[in-house]
């Protein structure tokens, strides 16, 4: 039997990928005659699946010269392998052997910050220490810092976060992970978009990808280095 990887390996990852499509302008681009073949069926780990985009469309493979290729977005989601694109350097990485994983970079918050966070904190009463990511993804950038009845958020330009006192994924079913720091968390998707909650002492992290550029293994890496805020 092939491997998890060798499969998605001969995927097309243009099926499954939005907003991306600007990086493959250029001579590298061949014009093809295929065929969308709505007649196979899948299955996996002997249920039946079918595959869908961030929206939840229904994608179908496509046909070529005798050869079939998937969607590799949603066949990694449903196989539990990573997967991302690197626009900088125009790769598709499979896997979480690779630095698009694992690069990751400081959060330095302002004075200003650091007090709106505070001040956002203080609403909750006994839930008063502020805490926060302290690393993101190496690109990625802080937007916005928002506090409200569920807790406080932190917006970034390829993730969000948000710490709560309350679990609001106890009504969802998922899939458990453990991360590198040996803390369990569990991965869900309530509607079309895929979050990770875990706990941090007495409070709950949400972490999800809104525009969907980070894979569940760089949000993973991201998740431990939730921690206190220094003042």
């Amino acid at each position: 039997m092939k491997s998890k990887k060798m499969i998605i390996a001969t995927m097309v990852f243009g099926m499954a990928v939005t907003g991306s499509a600007g990086v493959y302008a250029g001579t590298n681009l061949q014009k093809i005659s295929a065929y969308l073949n709505h007649s196979i069926g899948f299955q996996v780990n002997g249920a039946a699946y079918t595959p869908v985009d961030g929206n939840g469309k229904t994608l179908a493979p496509i046909t070529y010269n005798n050869t079939t290729y998937l969607p590799v977005r949603a066949m990694a989601d449903v196989l539990k392998v990573p997967v991302a694109f690197d626009a900088s350097s125009n790769q598709v990485i499979i896997g979480t052997n690779n630095s698009s994983s694992v690069t990751l970079a400081a959060v330095s918050y302002s004075a200003a910050q650091k007090q709106e966070i505070t001040k956002a904190f203080a609403n909750f009463q006994g839930f008063e220490t502020a805490y926060a990511p302290l690393k993101m993804t190496s690109g990625d950038a802080l937007q916005k810092i928002g506090g409200g009845e569920d807790g406080v958020s932190f917006l970034f330009k390829h993730m969000r976060v948000v710490v709560s006192p309350r679990d609001y994924s106890d009504s969802y079913d998922g899939t458990t992970v453990k991360l590198s720091n040996g803390t369990e968390g569990k991965w869900y998707t309530p509607s079309d978009l895929a979050m990770m909650t875990f706990k941090v002492a007495d409070r709950y992290v949400t972490i999800s990808s809104p525009d969907k550029s980070l894979s569940k293994a760089q949000l993973e890496n991201v998740a431990v280095n939730v921690a206190k805020l220094s003042k």
